[in-house]
């Protein structure tokens, strides 16, 4: 699949690694169209990279209604849908048991599964029968799905128990996944990324963003949207990758906290 000429979708695409993505397809000759809350700044991006490159599609992931019909509006859009990527995604951190007594509340590990696991698998299931009315390439190729994952779904720090939770089951979906949608010639990674500069840390000071990048191995920084965006666009155009899952994270490796 050439990145040239394809038409993305991306679930949480008006920001952070979302809006990466959508801003390769757009540089790269391609086409997006943005899946994001109605408050993002979603018709902003439209508004700058122009409607006949980008579309938004206001959509909150968690209700099934509005995920049906934005699937459908994403069909409409530019008449085809050659790749998924699903970068919509909640953290926040929390203690199985603190030292004043207080319990992890269990509507935060729902949260965290419905809009990271839950939500997107929804959207998989709703952008694959657009994916399967492509004509297929020379190679029998129709589509990409592209889901985000996390480091901490491999190896979570303390508190990030409802966040690695969800994001393991983004893991565990991968293999089968693929093998499933393989005789569509739909192929399936996952993207599990470090830490990356995007929205989620923005609230951290200075001084906790040089920390962070610091326990990276190679290069010392914190990941860019730029550096997804660009796997992205690989894996579009190397149709023998399939079924795996791909660590993003200068080659860091969480410690227990």
């Amino acid at each position: 699949m050439l990145v040239q000429g394809a038409v993305g979708v991306v679930t949480g695409g008006a920001s952070g690694l979302g809006e990466g993505v959508i801003r390769m397809l757009a540089a790269s000759g391609g086409k997006g169209i943005i899946f994001d809350l109605p408050s993002s700044k979603g018709a902003d991006l439209v508004a700058e990279l122009g409607e006949d490159t980008v579309r938004f599609v206001p959509v909150d992931i968690t209700d099934p209604a509005q995920v049906t019909a934005a699937a459908e509006a994403a069909g409409e859009a530019f008449g085809r849908v050659d790749l998924l990527v699903s970068c919509a995604g909640i953290s926040s951190a929390k203690r199985m048991l603190r030292r004043d007594g207080e319990v992890h509340p269990l509507e935060h590990f729902r949260a965290h599964v419905d809009v990271n696991l839950v939500g997107l698998f929804d959207v998989v299931r709703n952008i694959v029968p657009v994916m399967a009315r492509n004509e297929p390439s020379d190679e029998g190729e129709r589509g990409l799905i592209v889901n985000l994952a996390s480091i901490a779904g491999i190896e979570g720090q303390v508190g990030q128990m409802s966040y690695a939770a969800s994001k393991g089951g983004v893991i565990g979906l991968t293999l089968p996944l693929a093998r499933d949608l393989a005789s569509w010639g739909i192929r399936v990674m996952t993207i599990c990324p470090g830490t990356m500069h995007t929205p989620m840390l923005a609230t951290l000071s200075d001084e906790m963003i040089e920390g962070l990048a610091e326990q990276n191995v190679f290069p010392k920084r914190l990941g860019a949207p730029a550096d997804l965006a660009g796997l992205v666009a690989h894996f579009m155009e190397n149709t023998f990758l399939n079924g795996d899952v791909v660590r993003l994270d200068a080659a860091l490796r969480m410690s227990p906290r």
